[in-house]
């Protein structure tokens, strides 16, 4: 170490100005850019995500209380069961397909 004092700079250099103003700008625009959609954006996509969980859910589960039912009716159990719950998911996925290939306008 010496004793020498700390050199004061005689000025700024303006490729440093130009450099921190060249950043801010960056990350403006990244913050920007990141920003989490709020309002009808996040709304639309909330609501698709709701009705894929309905249609799942709707789908297994509704068959298999009527292939319960069935089954229940006319004593072929678990065949009844899993066939119209097998019914039913085939026909929830092909519904959420159909929802999701829809074009957003």
């Amino acid at each position: 170490m010496s004793d020498e004092p700390a050199r004061d700079p005689v000025g700024e250099d303006p490729r440093i100005t130009a450099l921190d103003e060249r950043l801010k700008a960056a990350r403006e625009q990244e913050d920007a850019r990141t920003k989490p959609a709020a309002g009808a954006a996040a709304d639309v996509n909330y609501r698709m995500g709701s009705r894929v969980l309905a249609e799942l859910i709707g789908g297994i589960g509704g068959g298999a209380f009527v292939g319960w039912v069935i089954d229940q009716l006319a004593g072929t159990t678990p065949w009844g069961l899993l066939v119209v719950m097998a019914l039913g998911t085939f026909i929830a996925f092909r519904n959420i397909i159909r929802s999701a290939s829809v074009r957003p306008d």
